[in-house]
């Protein structure tokens, strides 16, 4: 278990609800280097194997989104040259380029968040303010990895039978694909059936329920969740003061390096950093115990 994941989900939530709603509205150069360097870091730190799996997926889609833009905007005074009459602007490149950093860091911060905030974790949060809607999400985003497991190992056993929807006729390929789709409709309803009947048989639904839980609030929960509160209002405060915005229209605006600048883009990295810090510091403090064993 990663270092990070063990500290108390309210700490969790809130560090990445801070996280993507910051990403979400920081469109300044600055601060989209460092949103992109801390959620790849991140992703490297928790999911290090799918995170390289799935940059297959990135790199395609920053270069889409980067296209799109100089492709539908025309604005802009650097004109570099001129497609079906109209303008190619530095500016709109750039512009999505930034869009482009800023949608990818989301996800990334999405995929980190899928794997710390396990459903346990949610529904402890959110169980007693809605129960029923804290389930119905914890239930949806499971069933996902569930159903492609499930259709996963029905086509590999299709395939045994001759049942192999990715060869032979075009008649042949469509009978299988109904086949395993029936399958999995047949089995995704009584999996339904068991899921309910186990929910009845463990009381779900009576009043005065109790609930256990093995989330404890500890004191360095605290501490970190007052770190990242700090920061957070810090970096809201560089947000009314200007230090966050940045034009790419009709110009390039001047980038700030002021003292006040760089203390707030120092703010943001340490706010964004704070779960490479925890695991870096644990990956020190066990190499120190291995060495003195």
């Amino acid at each position: 278990m990663k270092a990070f994941e063990t500290f108390h989900p309210i700490v969790l939530f809130s560090f990445f609800v801070v996280a993507i709603g910051l990403s979400m509205f920081f469109m300044h150069p600055v601060y989209l280097v460092i949103t992109i360097f801390s959620a790849i870091s991140l992703n490297i730190a928790l999911r290090r194997q799918l995170f390289f799996k799935d940059w297959k997926l990135y790199v395609p889609l920053f270069f889409l989104m980067a296209m799109i833009n100089p492709l539908i905007s025309h604005n802009g005074q650097l004109k570099l040259f001129y497609l079906n009459g109209n303008a190619v602007t530095v500016e709109a490149i750039m512009y999505g380029l930034a869009i482009a950093t800023m949608l990818v860091a989301v996800m990334l911060w999405f995929s980190s968040y899928n794997t710390v905030m396990t459903s346990d974790k949610f529904i402890y949060l959110f169980g007693k303010v809605s129960p029923a809607l804290s389930l119905t999400l914890s239930i949806s985003l499971r069933l996902v990895p569930r159903f492609r497991h499930q259709l996963a190992q029905i086509v590999q056993a299709q395939k045994v039978i001759g049942m192999d929807y990715t060869a032979g006729s075009l008649w042949h390929r469509i009978k299988c694909i109904v086949r395993i789709l029936s399958i999995l409709i047949t089995w995704a309803l009584d999996n339904a059936i068991d899921t309910a009947d186990s929910m009845k048989a463990r009381g779900y639904g009576i009043k005065k329920r109790s609930a256990f839980s093995l989330f404890v609030f500890e004191r360095r929960d605290g501490v970190v969740l007052a770190i990242i509160l700090v920061l957070f209002l810090t970096n809201l405060a560089a947000g009314f003061l200007g230090t966050t915005s940045f034009y790419f229209y009709p110009t390039f605006s001047a980038l700030k390096w002021d003292i006040g600048s760089i203390l707030f883009y120092s703010s943001y990295l340490l706010l964004l950093s704070i779960p490479l810090i925890i695991e870096i510091r644990e990956a020190f403090k066990w190499r120190s115990l291995k060495s003195t064993m």
